[in-house]
């Protein structure tokens, strides 16, 4: 049976062991973790499940927020969100400490939003909640079609296909 190598770290700091992962002032990923899960999941029809490996959070079907923690060995603890239209570039210029534009969506006006740095919890929480409003539906809108006009029976998809190529014949003569 194997022993265990004594710990010798154990007393050190996570800077101390050269950790890319140093929690200087804000948050542990645990407890961030668990804070964003409940601010979350507070919010209306939001469901967690995995994306790309990460915690990720979803209204309805669409994506609005993900947790990151050392992203690519980046060193950050951070939420990765959806914002509204200006949001992002005004939270970047205000405070570029803890905000940031998060590679693969930042060029869709997602925000990056450290959590290792010193941060006020509702601060992120307003962030989490505009996030989720800028990417659910409106009640009515899901599912809804067009109507057909007056006196117009529904197209269907064959309907729509023959006249199409309806179109299409008339512009090729």
């Amino acid at each position: 049976m194997r022993r265990a190598a004594p710990d010798v770290d154990a007393d050190r700091t996570p800077q101390d062991r050269g950790d890319r992962r140093c929690y200087r002032r804000g948050m542990r990923p645990a407890a961030a973790l668990a804070k964003l899960r409940a601010t979350c999941l507070a919010l209306p029809d939001v469901t967690e499940r995995p994306s790309h490996g990460m915690p990720a959070w979803f209204v309805g079907k669409t994506q609005f927020a993900v947790f990151s923690n050392d992203h690519h060995g980046d060193g950050r603890v951070a939420l990765v969100c959806a914002a509204p239209d200006g949001m992002q570039a005004m939270l970047v210029d205000s405070d570029p400490d803890v905000y940031y534009v998060p590679p693969y969506v930042g060029h869709r006006g997602w925000v990056g939003v450290r959590l290792d740095k010193d941060l006020a919890w509702p601060q992120v929480a307003s962030i989490l909640e505009s996030a989720h409003a800028s990417r659910a539906k409106p009640p009515g809108a899901r599912g809804a079609r067009p109507r057909p006009r007056s006196g117009e029976p529904p197209q269907t998809r064959a309907s729509r296909s023959r006249a199409r190529r309806r179109r299409a014949r008339r512009t090729r003569a």
